[in-house]
């Protein structure tokens, strides 16, 4: 893979020869959808038939994340899975505000081209680590055009921005690039990363780092604080919320506060760390259709 190429670039590369199978193929269902008021094609796969339903990504990752659960949910689903705004392949433009309100903006205006294309029906959540807290955010936001939640070892919930000053920020991003340290943190995502992390795994880990702009909009986004804070209130749409017990991302106390926060609806699955969806996508399967089949026996709450 090259330094410094555009997202459809690695994106082509990625669909051609990625050592992942299911990585493989989700990036062969990459579409690069023209969005109102964003100058460049945004990176969207696309895949499955039936209500849709929109998956977020965590912090730092790429739609790769969802490679191992969307073969599961694609028969009764239109999945539309992108990078968010200023992640993954998405491109990035400079001097552009990087941070959670771009996030969502960038999402709002998603969220209006795929019901276009589904007559205009609710869509649904699935959001992993930071992906849960933006897809919180993005359910306040939205109220009744977004259906069910589905939480996946959600991170900043709780807590409270923490910007990371200048110079910092470069340096952190810096960090982040090192590949022992890129190895180190996938490993520590999986429950048995001895057993579960290979090369496939560090490949798809590290591989979107090579966008341009990649170490420029991250190090922005730190500056910002991120997301933090973003569970309470909680948002009125139905949500089940998966975590692993063998969760080595999220520190103690921001899981206990979490859990304080979201109750009777949390769920913990064994033999699992911080990435349920990869560590365990049949449990997430079976959870999602149990939530959603119970969801669409009652009315869907107004959010207020």
């Amino acid at each position: 893979m090259r330094v410094g190429a555009t997202g459809q670039e690695l994106v082509a590369e990625a669909a051609a020869s990625l050592l992942d199978p299911q990585g493989r193929a989700l990036a062969q269902s990459v579409q690069w959808w023209d969005l109102d008021g964003y100058p460049e094609p945004w990176p969207v796969a696309v895949v499955g038939a039936g209500a849709p339903v929109l998956l977020l990504h965590g912090f730092d990752s790429s739609f790769l994340e969802f490679r191992r659960l969307a073969p599961l949910l694609a028969p009764h689903h239109h999945l539309f899975i992108p990078d968010l705004f200023g992640f993954g392949f998405s491109p990035r433009q400079a001097g552009a505000a990087y941070g959670p309100s771009a996030v969502l903006d960038h999402l709002e205006t998603l969220v209006n081209a795929i019901q276009e294309r589904c007559g205009h029906r609710p869509v649904q959540l699935i959001g992993a680590s930071m992906g849960g807290s933006v897809a919180v955010e993005l359910a306040r936001r939205l109220g009744d055009r977004i259906g069910e939640l589905m939480l996946l070892a959600p991170a900043g919930l709780t807590g409270r921005p923490m910007p990371v000053p200048p110079l910092l920020d470069a340096l952190g991003v810096r960090f982040l690039a090192l590949p022992g340290v890129r190895q180190g943190l996938c490993r520590s995502a999986f429950a048995d990363p001895d057993a579960d992390v290979g090369a496939p795994e560090l490949e798809i880990a590290s591989l979107h780092l090579h966008t341009v702009g990649w170490a420029q909009a991250l190090a922005a986004f730190a500056r910002s604080g991120g997301f933090a804070g973003c569970g309470d209130p909680l948002p009125a749409q139905p949500m089940a919320v998966l975590w692993g017990a063998n969760d080595r991302i999220l520190r103690q106390p921001q899981k206990r506060d979490a859990l304080a926060l979201l109750g009777e609806r949390v769920r913990e699955l064994d033999a699992c760390g911080h990435l349920p969806h990869i560590d365990q996508p049949q449990a997430v399967a079976a959870t999602w259709w149990e939530h959603t089949g119970r969801a669409q026996s009652s009315p869907l709450p107004v959010a207020g």
